[in-house]
């Protein structure tokens, strides 16, 4: 009974009740009793509707991936779109500026450097012009964007993050500290990169199966992941210690769970029986769930995209051709079911444009890309019926926006921050100071990479930005000792290729002649047909038209075809003769 109260204390503290029923905590809402409960109530949000823009206002024509990694293959921000396509010879996917609908060319440039498929990618929050992706090949890369976006296939990124041993299948920018990306991937590790040395920040090594999701809390203070162990892990990012664990759901398909703005945990997974299910949690109460709802039996897994400033979650499957949405309230039964935006295609994938690049005119709250199977990514706005024109403040509070609150360095010193909040009343305005990303080794970076020679971190000589411009990396002394030496390796064996070729040409040129003067010497021959001389053995026709010069100028024919070897053998070295 202690504890019973306890919890519900530490509940109304997280999100503000000022009296919550006892018997209403730790219960499991099945879907029936949950609408029986749905009554009406006062809410903005009730009217959300979705709408589908016209095909020619949408992408066509996209080879998406056919990976069956659980992953969204989509990522988008207020300037580009970034979608994970099919690629012969390795992995790639297409960055399009948002201003380019319509029918995409089958040529149109993509980034493909790495040399398997690509599993996830991420725009940086702080740069929209800075994208990360990890691939089968065991490699995250972080790539520059130029404004006007690619003109060309670009194979060149900024940095390369190596540590993995086995394929990438996650990547995940901090929300509020600059350069700080989290990778995960099949080798059961977590890293935490500063992309602006390209060091490892933290290593985490506490899972004991594939990791499926991630998420930061609201000041990235705290991580949530959830593992193919059927567990959910709240971890302290700088130290890798795991702070709280539970089951997550008792279904053994792969989990989702994020982290909401009051700190409470939405998570969706299945049930034994394969029921597709959600939940809602607490922290320091992980294993009971405030709310555990069943949705249906389908087995695509459900991505839950949420939206901070409406407190709105999105429930995406994949292979669904519907996409539900909640309204997460401190009302009993605490997350309420608003509407479902039905289409009639199953989508492969799905992004979530951020608030800074919704309409605000139009009373947008969200903007959803949709992959569909046959090439389409769908767009699909999310608006609530408003009948004034002025500008909406209850349905737009300020919102995060593009500048980091913190860097790198001071986050891992220990130091917390939350988002820098900017207001969408006169529209969102990009950041006038924004400068590419650079990568600046510490001379002592090599004696910060683990012991094996294949874990670790390298960066690009040179790559072009936005401005077109170069990033230059610094190497340390002893990779510079050692770049020195494969490239005086390099010239010397070409310069052993060309001497063999000039050889090769001599004496085919050698050849040649010898050839010449041969079939002139054997034309010079008398005919054994015609043994007789005379005036007729003046030209003795070939039957092909072309004249033969008489006997007696078989000396002539000899000593002038004879004349260019003589000549050659001079100009060639004795060797080539």
């Amino acid at each position: 009974m202690k504890r019973d109260s306890t919890r519900n204390e530490d509940i109304r503290k997280i999100m503000g009740l000022k009296d919550i029923a006892t018997s209403a905590m730790g219960l499991k809402w099945k879907w029936g009793v949950h609408m029986s409960f749905r009554v009406v109530r006062s809410s903005k949000f009730r009217h959300v509707y979705g709408s589908a823009l016209k095909r020619e206002q949408c992408y066509d024509n996209i080879r998406v991936s056919k990976s069956s990694w659980d992953s969204t293959f989509c990522a988008v921000n207020p300037k580009f779109l970034a979608i994970i396509v099919e690629s012969a010879g390795g992995g790639a996917f297409i960055v399009l500026p948002l201003s380019k609908v319509g029918r995409i060319a089958a040529d149109h440039p993509l980034v493909g450097g790495h040399k398997g498929p690509v599993l996830d990618i991420a725009w940086c929050p702080h740069n929209d012009n800075v994208i990360a992706s990890g691939s089968e090949d065991c490699v995250v890369k972080v790539w520059q964007i130029p404004d006007s976006g690619i003109s060309r296939t670009l194979t060149e990124p900024v940095v390369d993050l190596l540590y993995h041993q086995r394929r990438v299948g996650l990547v995940l920018w901090h929300p509020t500290a600059q350069n700080v990306l989290l990778t995960a991937g099949s080798d059961n590790q977590v890293v935490v990169w500063n992309v602006g040395t390209g060091e490892v920040l933290v290593h985490i090594d506490s899972h004991p199966d594939i990791v499926y999701s991630a998420s930061w809390n609201w000041d990235g203070s705290q991580l949530l992941t959830t593992c193919k162990d059927k567990k959910m892990r709240l971890i302290d990012p700088r130290t890798g210690t795991i702070q709280e664990e539970a089951v997550c759901h008792e279904g053994s398909k792969a989990t989702r769970a994020i982290f909401l703005k009051s700190g409470l945990i939405f998570t969706t997974g299945f049930s034994k029986m394969s029921e597709r299910q959600y939940s809602l949690r607490a922290p320091e109460h992980l294993s009971e769930p405030i709310v555990m709802v069943e949705l249906d039996t389908s087995n695509g897994v459900m991505f839950p995209l949420y939206d901070p400033d409406t407190n709105l979650v999105y429930l995406c499957g994949k292979g669904d051709s519907v996409i539900r949405y909640f309204e997460i309230t401190a009302e009993p039964p605490f997350v309420h079911y608003i509407n479902t935006f039905q289409t009639p295609d199953p989508q492969r994938g799905i992004g979530m444009m951020p608030k800074r690049g919704c309409d605000v005119n139009s009373c947008e709250i969200t903007r959803f890309y949709r992959l569909n199977n046959s090439g389409l990514c769908q767009v699909i706005t999310m608006t609530v019926p408003r009948k004034s024109e002025l500008f909406q403040e209850d349905l737009y509070p300020d919102t995060a926006g593009d500048q980091p609150a913190i860097s790198a360095e001071e986050w891992f010193a220990g130091k917390d921050a939350e988002p820098i909040l900017i207001s969408l009343r006169d529209g969102y305005v990009p950041s006038t100071q924004k400068s590419d990303l650079k990568v600046s080794r510490r001379s002592n970076v090599l004696d910060k990479m683990p012991p094996k020679g294949s874990r670790g971190a390298s960066a690009s000589l040179g790559s072009a930005g936005s401005g077109g411009g170069t990033t230059t990396v610094q190497l340390p002394s002893p990779a510079r000792v050692i770049v020195g030496k494969l490239y005086k390796k390099s010239t010397s064996s070409w310069k052993e290729f060309h001497e063999e070729i000039r050889k090769l040409k001599a004496v085919i040129v050698k050849h040649e002649t010898r050839i010449r003067a041969l079939e002139a010497r054997l034309s010079s021959l008398p005919d054994p047909a015609n043994p007789g001389g005379g005036e007729e053995e003046g030209r003795v026709g070939d039957g092909l038209g072309v004249g033969q010069p008489p006997k007696g100028s078989s000396e002539n024919v000899n000593n002038t075809h004879s004349s260019p070897p003589m000549a050659l053998s001079q100009e060639l070295a004795p060797d080539e003769v």
